[in-house]
């Protein structure tokens, strides 16, 4: 039995685990990469994958970073089904639309500007077509429902407590006659977090491949999150500026709303305050929530049946138009506005940054985690400005992180929940965390449990035979190429000194150009400077 990590390795985004077991392929989970240009180049290198070859494919969740890859795959031939829960294939509906489209649409502004300067049209990473072609191929599960993909393998889903149909995946392997169990978290959720129950237990494995977010941290309790929200929205408020909540569209969102509604009970959210949820696809999956009630929580299902609605607010209006959205930062006066992408890389949560960032009275409330490469990350790490459409916006407005709104278990829960496991020959790997925060989890299960662990790098393939320590076979070179910098900071060099010899040219030029070659100059200049502070 072997197994390739293909995403999520060393990093937080592409999900993507194939295993080969006697003769069989399939993957855990197909997801995108999501972070700066270099990370993301790794969804266009669908080879590793070789879809044709991958007979079928589980799915743990929702979220784009453990399923966006899933219409690529079916484009580069992939036809085997999909297993997921029926809430997740419902979400996914709308999900992979909706990313299909933002595909779509960066394509098209990147052929226009690539069209402008002589280059070839650039193509999306795939199409709505391409979605629409996915849904047939997805087959819905409940949990607790054991199934067998092939004979010598069985699979079920339990409640991963993470977002709505998110799933632990437990698999048991008859290989060459010997049987192992595998458990993939998935996503593991924050325990009593709204609208979803708690992460399932789980007490035997031969294999734990366990999630590592939060790694390095633990988050604050529920109520101090809710506290620093409304000490955001006070703040905004009373200067008459904006909140704007930077939020996943799935469970991030409905809990941002949910915690609103709190707010409200406690008087502590102004009535007059308008609350905006500027998301098509936030608006759907909201709805989506509303139409699979049986797999929310027993609180949830306690306040609903008490007549009770906590994802609705009487000053609330969800934005679906381009238009509407436009209107919201033509309208003075203070709102809260959650808005798409989470991580503020993409979407309308884009321009509501540009317009109110360099706002001193705003807030910025970060609600989730922020990988590496994205604005959301550079402007939680202090950085004076950010690039927004390519202009460089400063941060003026508040800036709050609150990680307990997070849905992954924190540093402690991951602990409390990999505690329940008794076999002490289990090897563990993890995945899905940023290497330092995995090296510090690592360190804390080896110290407290005594079981091995190891932290696979991207393409890194491990055989695996219960009760034998796994074998590894590393591609340094592919998982992180080594960067020239002695190559690079030479040639910079050599175009500086050649741009010497020509100042007799240059100033020779009229004064109008010798200011346009000016101002590329000092945007070089510029750059230089970000990397020298960043170093």
């Amino acid at each position: 039995m072997k197994i390739k990590f293909a995403g999520a390795a060393r990093t937080v985004t592409g999900s993507c685990y194939i295993l080969e077991v006697g003769g069989h392929h399939f993957a855990i989970d197909c997801g995108m990469y999501q972070g700066n240009d270099e990370i993301e180049k790794r969804n266009w290198d669908i080879d590793i994958y070789d879809p044709k070859r991958i007979e079928f494919i589980i799915i743990t969740h929702a979220h784009i970073d453990h399923s966006g890859l899933l219409p690529r795959m079916v484009q580069k031939g992939f036809r085997g089904p999909i297993y997921t829960t029926p809430p997740t294939k419902e979400l996914l509906k709308i999900m992979l639309l909706d990313s299909a489209h933002i595909q779509e649409m960066e394509a098209l502004w990147k052929t226009k500007r690539r069209l402008r300067h002589g280059d070839e049209k650039t193509e999306p990473l795939y199409t709505q077509a391409d979605a629409e072609k996915t849904y047939p191929l997805i087959k819905t599960v409940t949990y607790n429902e054991v199934f067998e993909p092939f004979p010598d393998l069985k699979v079920n889903f339990l409640d991963a407590g993470h977002i709505l149909g998110a799933s632990h995946i437990e698999l048991w392997v008859n290989d060459q006659g010997r049987t192992s169990k595998l458990v993939f978290s998935g996503d593991v959720g924050r325990p009593d977090q709204l609208l979803v129950s708690n992460p399932s237990v789980i007490s035997e494995a031969d294999f734990l491949f366990v999630e590592s977010t939060y790694g390095d941290r633990d988050h604050k309790d529920d109520k101090e999150s809710l506290d620093e929200l409304a000490e955001a929205i006070a703040y905004s408020y009373q200067r008459g500026e904006k909140v704007i909540i930077p939020s996943f569209a799935v469970q991030r969102t409905q809990e941002m709303i949910y915690s609103l509604h709190l707010l409200s009970l406690e008087g502590r959210l102004p009535p007059d305050l308008p609350v905006i949820v500027d998301s098509p696809l936030a608006i759907r999956a909201t709805e989506v929530f509303r139409s699979c009630q049986e797999y929310l929580d027993e609180e949830t299902h306690i306040k609903i049946k008490n007549g009770e609605d906590p994802l609705k607010l009487p000053q609330m209006r969800f934005t679906l138009s381009t238009q509407e959205s436009m209107a919201i930062n033509l309208t003075a006066g203070p709102a809260v506005v959650i808005s798409a992408s989470g991580m503020a890389n993409a979407g309308r949560i884009k321009h509501h940054l540009r317009h109110n960032l360099w706002r001193s009275g705003a807030s910025i409330v970060f609600v989730g985690f922020q990988a590496q490469g994205t604005t959301g990350r550079k402007i939680i790490d202090g950085a004076e400005k950010v690039r927004i459409f390519n202009e460089d916006i400063a941060v003026k407005a508040k800036v709050f992180t609150i990680n307990g709104f997070s849905a992954h278990a924190g540093q402690t829960q991951l602990l409390d929940w990999i505690g329940h496991f008794k076999n002490q020959a289990m090897q563990i790997f993890l995945i899905h965390g940023e290497y330092e925060a995995q090296q510090i989890m690592a360190g804390l299960i080896e110290k407290r449990f005594g079981f091995k662990v190891h932290i696979p790098d991207y393409l890194e393939e491990s055989v695996l035979v219960p009760g034998e320590a796994a074998q590894y076979v590393e591609f340094p070179e592919k998982a992180s190429p080594r960067i020239d910098w002695n190559y690079l900071l030479s040639d910079a060099e050599l175009k500086m000194t050649a741009l010497r010899g020509r100042m007799t040219q240059i100033e020779s030029k009229p004064w109008v150009e010798q200011t346009d070659l000016r101002d590329r100059l000092i945007e070089v200049n510029r750059h230089l400077l970000e990397i020298i502070s960043q170093t």
